[in-house]
């Protein structure tokens, strides 16, 4: 069996105790520590896309940003293409993309050409090879235009599509996405979804963890769903596994059923 592209076990993180004012000196209050991942282990497969399903504050982004190697876990393990998040950081890198919606992390008053090749030079990518790339991504995300202007100059959006292209500029065997079609319009984001489908998923040799609020972005790009609330890990299962156990219609009603709470979820219009 090959090697595991995620692998997560007993993954944990809390968050130490809250102080706040001039009281806190002179009569201090420990507000309740907040456990953010309460022991959560799953596998993502080589070529295999999981998506991270969970209302606001379920866990999601404190998940991918540790597999980054930007947050420290409390507990637990957590392997990138067999390199440990927290032993070797390094190694994990060399092998992932990360893109989270909502800490873009550009270089304002460089132009979004000069940003990608920054990060292509980070990546150990050639000019030539980078240059390649760059054109490529531009033309897939429409951003010929926007490449040579300032990123501080570019609207949210169009900083979304530069931030996917520069988690995807190296081809890494594993790409990390959190909310990755945030403030695209719905042509956007369905092209998007399509460019995954066809191009970084459809060899097999890229693996794929997301999290999306969005029910048709999570049914067309998963393999399996991973729901994650308060912490925990609910279920991780195919749609139709998840439907079939909760003896739901729908992935919101399985959602529902396994929580016991509204989704704050997208139900936008499927893509082709």
């Amino acid at each position: 069996m090959s090697e595991a592209a995620i692998h997560v076990a007993n993954l944990e993180k809390s968050f130490p105790p809250a102080r706040s004012g001039w009281r806190a000196f002179l009569q201090p209050f420990e507000k309740p520590t907040v456990i953010a991942l309460a022991g959560i282990s799953f596998e993502v497969r080589p070529g295999e896309a999981l998506a991270l399903l969970g209302a606001n504050g379920a866990g999601k982004s404190t998940l991918l940003r540790i597999l980054a190697t930007l947050l420290l876990p409390t507990g637990g393990r957590a392997q990138i293409a067999g390199h440990d998040a927290v032993l070797d950081p390094s190694a994990v890198r060399r092998q992932l993309g990360y893109h989270a919606g909502s800490d873009i992390g550009f270089y304002s008053r460089l132009t979004g050409r000069e940003n990608l090749r920054f990060f292509g030079r980070l990546n150990h990518l050639s000019s030539a090879v980078a240059a390649q790339r760059i054109a490529h991504l531009a033309q897939q995300f429409h951003l010929e235009e926007a490449l040579d202007r300032q990123v501080r100059t570019l609207s949210s959006g169009t900083v979304q599509r530069l931030s996917l292209a520069r988690a995807l500029l190296h081809e890494p065997r594993v790409l990390l996405l959190d909310e990755p079609t945030r403030s695209l319009d719905a042509i956007a984001a369905s092209e998007f979804r399509r460019f995954l489908k066809s191009e970084v998923l459809r060899n097999g040799e890229t693996s794929l963890l997301f999290a999306s609020h969005t029910l048709p972005e999570v049914e067309v790009l998963a393999d399996r769903i991973a729901v994650i609330d308060a912490g925990r890990l609910l279920a991780c299962d195919t749609l139709a596994a998840l439907k079939r156990t909760t003896g739901a219609a729908t992935l919101e009603d399985a959602f529902m059923r396994l929580t016991g709470r509204a989704p704050q979820l997208t139900l936008e219009e499927a893509p082709e």
